[in-house]
């Protein structure tokens, strides 16, 4: 087998939040199917050097503003590919195909039903998902209404993913404080995940689940359907790779620094973080010891974003 070849690609939108997509053509490996443009990030290249390059080739543009947004590993009975995708802020020219290929707009939310390579289909929900994932704090039972008003204070200030995690709750409390949450939620255009309880988020409509590393393990499979998010904690590279088997579709990998009350476990830092998701094909959020300022600092280290609890919550 070849060594992997890296490409680069960039999601560009227009003025309505439309996404360009380029047709791959006639002649080329999946000819006839839609990806972001792009291009083969030479070797010594920068990647950023490679979008800036191809997108110019490709469309005639000058980009002038760029951050990564994920990075997927995809294995072709071809050849390994790395698609390095990047989220296109600014840039100047007009998009015109200047290498034959067919160009098109397409709605966010259409995407899905879109004809794609296999290793583009993950970019479609890191564009869907927030750069910042909000996990509930602690409470007592009868602190109800307490949390209730910490999750709305939250989406009032545009927080769009949060957890519920109140491990210890009676389930008929949490069930209340889930419906509760969930409306809230949804007034705010957010989107609600129900930790470890995948039958109570069912029953009540929630937007999802995020499960606890140990529930996942004893899964073989997806235990959600497609519409619904399913979201995994992981610690390392075996728990990435058995969320990706298990259909997750983001995960969060921790700690990346100490945190309160976890003090004595390896912290990975920026960097080992960065070498665990290059190789997960899905978005990964930063999770241990953030700061809300840290979220540039996990874009460049492969991150969606960032989750936290206390730095998202107060």
């Amino acid at each position: 087998m070849p060594a992997s070849v890296h490409v680069v690609a960039g999601v560009l939108r227009d003025a309505g939040g439309r996404v360009l997509l380029a047709r791959r053509p006639v002649g080329k490996h999946l000819a006839g199917l839609w990806e972001f443009p792009g291009g083969k990030c030479d070797a010594g290249e920068a990647p950023v050097d490679a979008l800036a390059r191809e997108l110019r080739e490709e469309l005639g543009i000058v980009v002038e503003s760029a951050r990564p947004l994920i990075a997927v590993p995809h294995r072709y009975p071809e050849q390994d590919i790395l698609l390095d995708v990047w989220q296109v802020s600014a840039w100047t020219g007009t998009p015109h195909p200047h290498e034959g290929q067919a160009l098109a707009w397409v709605e966010q939310g259409a995407l899905a039903q879109v004809e794609m390579p296999p290793a583009d289909r993950p970019v479609i929900a890191a564009l869907a998902l927030p750069d910042r994932y909000l996990i509930t704090p602690a409470f007592e039972p009868d602190a109800l209404d307490e949390l209730l008003a910490g999750i709305e204070r939250a989406c009032r200030r545009g927080l769009r993913l949060v957890q519920l995690r109140q491990p210890h709750w009676p389930r008929a409390r949490l069930a209340d404080a889930a419906r509760r949450a969930r409306d809230a939620c949804r007034e705010h255009g957010a989107r609600l995940l129900l930790n470890g309880d995948v039958q109570l988020a069912m029953v009540l409509g929630l937007d999802g689940v995020h499960l606890p590393a140990r529930i996942a393990a004893g899964l073989a499979e997806r235990p959600l359907p497609a519409d619904r998010w399913l979201g995994v904690s992981c610690h390392d590279a075996a728990e990435l790779l058995h969320a990706v088997r298990i259909g997750a579709d983001f995960a969060t990998l921790s700690p990346v620094f100490p945190t309160p009350g976890h003090e004595h476990a390896q912290a990975l830092g920026w960097e080992r973080f960065a070498e665990l998701v290059v190789h997960a094909p899905m978005p990964v959020y930063a999770l241990g010891g953030m700061e809300g300022e840290d979220v540039d600092a996990a874009w460049m280290a492969g991150a969606q974003g960032i989750a936290a609890i206390r730095a998202l919550w107060s």
